[in-house]
């Protein structure tokens, strides 16, 4: 009786859609990356579950500049060139991730940041960045899956 159901219950979780695991991944990275670019920038802010919107010409933020320069410090980088940086890949790649653009190409640009963050900035924050980076490697491997611009550009 306790064996049928182990069964039934691993059949069931094996037929999960991949395609349903492979959005909620992508989304869940975008977001993560979104927000934290959101926190970078001033004059433009986009968050559907908040409902908060300021559409303007978005100008990185003097608490940007200060913590690439004092707090983050990456070796080998300006700060000023690494706070610009940073600010737009996070806003890019987590758009191309969340739409499934090039999402085996962005997800490994996310997979990269992590590695710096998680090197240079933040080596206690294993945890967390690990699963970031299981998920950009999920991406990498699987790509964005049928609810995708990604799928649209495959040949029938």
């Amino acid at each position: 009786m306790l064996s049928r159901l182990f069964n039934m219950v691993e059949t069931t979780l094996k037929n999960i859609p991949e395609s349903l695991i492979l959005f909620i991944a992508r989304f869940s990275l975008a977001a993560v990356f979104w927000l934290s670019a959101q926190t970078k920038i001033d004059g433009f802010a986009v968050n559907f579950l908040t409902m908060q919107f300021q559409l303007g010409w978005p100008q990185i933020t003097d608490t940007t500049y200060f913590l690439f320069e004092h707090e983050y410090a990456l070796p080998l980088l300006p700060p000023v060139f690494a706070a610009i940086t940073a600010t737009l890949a996070e806003h890019v790649l987590a758009v191309l991730v969340l739409i499934g653009f090039l999402t085996r190409y962005a997800a490994l640009g996310l997979a990269l940041m992590t590695l710096v963050i998680q090197l240079f900035v933040y080596p206690d924050a294993y945890a967390t960045h690990g699963t970031w980076l299981a998920i950009s490697l999920l991406l990498m491997r699987q790509g964005a899956g049928k609810f995708s611009l990604d799928q649209l550009r495959r040949p029938i």
